[in-house]
């Protein structure tokens, strides 16, 4: 039987999503808590390999086992008990033996937080990237189009990517603010190596005057990341959801 887990969880205290060897990730609380709950060594395939402190409300991860006796629907339920409280599984299907959590998506969506104030929510902290200097939303948004359909976003990919290329679709790409939050939603159908962070930080530079929006063309096309903004801290930002046929 071939399982498909939708799972959420607070990164910050975990070393990204991929098992490490010397430090703790999500995906070994995940595989230690089904080892235990099914009496047997279990492995899990994720669908993003979320970075250290990335926050996930749809992470999907697929495992495979010939002896689950536990209806696959009550999964959620019985692993959650032997899984600390910042990772909770939130749903459980079976999937055909061919599904594959990474070469089956269609689309993801990501969203980065910004807290826009003159000073930082100790509430908020682990979630958003602060920002103090008021940022222009509107130049922020006639930015966004720039973005959409297929392109090369080489300029928005950091060194140690293993991608084989660096083109991509992005399908959507809003921003929205809300009293003192800023949310930054992108939909598409992959991403490179902190490329989201790297967006988000471009878009910033557009809000604080930095980059024009109508250059915004000109920078992709460059395929040069020293044309591009900073990095936004992993704090912000959130996987949303993972869509398959």
């Amino acid at each position: 039987m071939r399982v498909l887990l939708t799972v959420t969880y607070d990164g910050s205290g975990y070393y990204g999503w991929q098992r490490q060897k010397d430090f703790i990730s999500v995906q070994q609380r995940l595989e230690e808590a089904l080892s235990t709950l099914l009496k047997r060594d279990i492995t899990v395939r994720g669908a993003s390999r979320t970075d250290t402190g990335v926050h996930s409300l749809g992470q999907r991860a697929v495992f495979t086992d010939d002896k689950i006796t536990i209806p696959v629907d009550r999964i959620p339920l019985a692993v959650n008990c032997f899984l600390p409280d910042d990772i909770v599984v939130t749903d459980a299907v079976e999937v055909d033996d061919s599904f594959h959590p990474q070469y089956s998506v269609t689309d993801k969506t990501y969203e980065y937080k910004i807290l826009n104030s003159d000073y930082k929510n100790p509430l908020l902290v682990r979630y958003t990237e602060h920002i103090r200097p008021r940022l222009d939303i509107d130049a922020m948004k006639r930015a966004c189009p720039y973005f959409l359909g297929e392109h090369d976003f080489k300029a928005f990919c950091a060194t140690g990517g293993s991608s084989k290329t660096t083109v991509r679709t992005i399908y959507s790409l809003e921003v929205e603010k809300e009293g003192d939050i800023i949310t930054i939603r992108v939909n598409g159908n992959g991403f490179l190596y902190n490329m989201v962070r790297i967006l988000a930080g471009t878009l910033v530079y557009v809000g604080l005057g930095k980059i024009k929006p109508e250059d915004m063309g000109d920078i992709i096309a460059s395929r040069d990341r020293t044309r591009a903004g900073k990095t936004l801290s992993p704090n912000g930002l959130t996987l949303m959801e993972v869509n398959y046929e």
